[in-house]
């Protein structure tokens, strides 16, 4: 059974596109994009690359040989997904190279001589390697909440799942892939339905994508597992919705940049040897996107366990726990996400009404913080309404985040992503008690308390807030969000 190709990703030179443009066409309408012109100054292309244009595969051996990175077996299932082994840097390089000798003694171009072809996937190597300035993230990505807050907090803080050893493997969604020819991965959508961009600096890349709107049809009829290789001979009765879906194609060439948006599934293969730079990340666009997956992974997760629930002491716990480890977060660990930057995004309105009274007429980075002070709220209403967090954990205290360096440092790092998109500089202030001075005005902590227990308390927080900023500032602070990603 083939499939059937409807039409191509769009292809435009980043150069000639402004930050508005890309939200609106391609971010707040979910749709995916090729980019070029953006990689001219990066590190990577000119050292991971050879003057033929094949990856410089000896450079990664010498400068990041003993790294240890997770190696996917191409013709090996596992699952949903492909078998992963751990090999070092220079292993992987020597295996690829012995293939490649191999394959040029041999007749057969579409084999690798009954070796398996490998690709390195998800090698955290900015968090492993700090020192090495191998790219910047074009300024259309920078928006990035999860690897700030990665950069700074862990997503899962049980002390019963948390591993001290897995620092690495856990801390942050930016990745290096590498893979010869023939390698490819399986169709899936992004892990917790967030955003992705792709940039090849090496090779050529074939990707099928399929809109969130068809997804429904790559799975079986009790829509539990979905189609593993779609290039395969799928079958109509396991899969019965499969030959109607209609894909998208993309031929990504070297220095273009891909965006993938969030819930497209997609099925990605290697024409060429090829090195690519991958980062996950959501902001207030997708946020519900990432919500929506919470929900429906919690409701399976609930229902797999519901005959325990009479004998089990913390059922919801429990539910929780396989939540955490099923998807990578919970309920607990995105309230206290959203809640972070919630208190960010209002510090920052707040220092902007310090430095003028009229911050629409100045500042489009006031609209922007007012469209995610939006976003939050709208997710914390769903959270509530399905009462998401049962139980009095006490998960955020505000006085002491304030006080935290690591909040300092996540919300002078979100100033710095809006200064460049907007291209307007702030003053800087960087204290303790500036923050906490800043907030503290709006008598914020005193009316609510300090704690936030509930959706319904960070509901009256941010509601609290605006009233007090819109009273200081006459023209008022609208909460922009009127859009829905999912």
């Amino acid at each position: 059974m083939g499939i059937r190709i409807g039409s191509h990703i769009e292809k435009v030179n980043g150069k000639e596109v402004s930050y508005s443009e890309f939200v609106q066409k391609y971010m707040e309408k979910n749709q995916p994009v090729v980019l070029t012109g953006l990689m001219d100054d990066w590190k990577a292309c000119k050292d991971w690359v050879l003057d033929n244009g094949k990856p410089n595969l000896q450079f990664f051996s010498t400068h990041f040989g003993k790294s240890r990175v997770q190696v996917a077996d191409c013709g090996t299932r596992d699952f949903t997904d492909q078998k992963r082994v751990e090999m070092s840097v220079s292993e992987f390089v020597d295996h690829w190279l012995d293939n490649s000798l191999q394959e040029l003694g041999s007749a057969s171009t579409n084999q690798s001589n009954g070796h398996p072809v490998l690709y390195l996937k998800d090698w955290h190597f900015v968090k492993e390697h700090p020192e090495y300035l191998a790219y910047t993230t074009p300024l259309f990505f920078c928006d990035d909440w999860l690897n700030l807050y990665l950069d700074n907090y862990r997503m899962h803080k049980d002390p019963d799942t948390y591993q001290a050893n897995n620092e690495i493997s856990c801390s942050d969604y930016r990745f290096v892939y590498m893979g010869a020819k023939g390698s490819w991965t399986p169709l899936h959508a992004d892990v917790f339905r967030s955003y992705s961009w792709s940039a090849n600096v090496c090779g050529k890349k074939q990707w099928l994508f399929l809109s969130p709107s068809q997804c429904n049809l790559v799975f079986d009829r009790n829509m539990k597992s979905s189609v593993y290789n779609i290039l395969d001979d799928v079958s109509e009765k396991e899969f019965p919705g499969f030959k109607e879906a209609i894909w998208l194609e993309c031929t990504q060439e070297q220095n273009e940049i891909i965006f993938v948006p969030s819930g497209w599934y997609h099925q990605v293969h290697n024409l060429e040897d090829t090195i690519s730079i991958n980062h996950n990340w959501f902001n207030a666009y997708n946020l519900s996107w990432v919500w929506n997956l919470l929900l429906r992974d919690y409701n399976e997760a609930k229902e797999y366990i519901e005959d325990i629930r009479d004998i089990c002491d913390d059922f919801e716990g429990l539910c929780q726990r396989n939540l955490a480890a099923n998807t990578g977060m919970n309920f607990y660990d995105f309230f206290v996400f959203i809640t972070y930057f919630c208190l960010a995004n209002l510090v920052q309105l707040c220092h902007l009404l310090r430095d003028c009274k009229s911050i629409w007429s100045l500042s489009p980075v006031a609209e922007h913080l007012a469209l995610n002070l939006g976003s939050v709220r709208k997710i914390v209403c769903k959270i509530k309404s399905v009462g998401g967090l049962a139980g009095n954990h006490g998960f955020l205290d505000m006085r002491e985040t304030l006080d935290d360096p690591r909040f300092l440092q996540l919300r002078t790092g979100l100033e710095r992503v809006y200064e460049m998109i907007h291209k307007q500089h702030s003053c800087c202030f960087d204290t303790k008690k500036d923050l906490v001075d800043e907030l503290r005005e709006l008598d914020t902590t005193r009316t609510y308390g300090s704690q936030v227990f509930t959706a319904e308390g960070l509901i009256s927080f941010i509601d609290n807030a605006i009233t007090k900023l819109s009273c200081t500032n006459c023209e008022g602070i609208v909460l922009l969000s009127e859009w829905d990603g999912a």
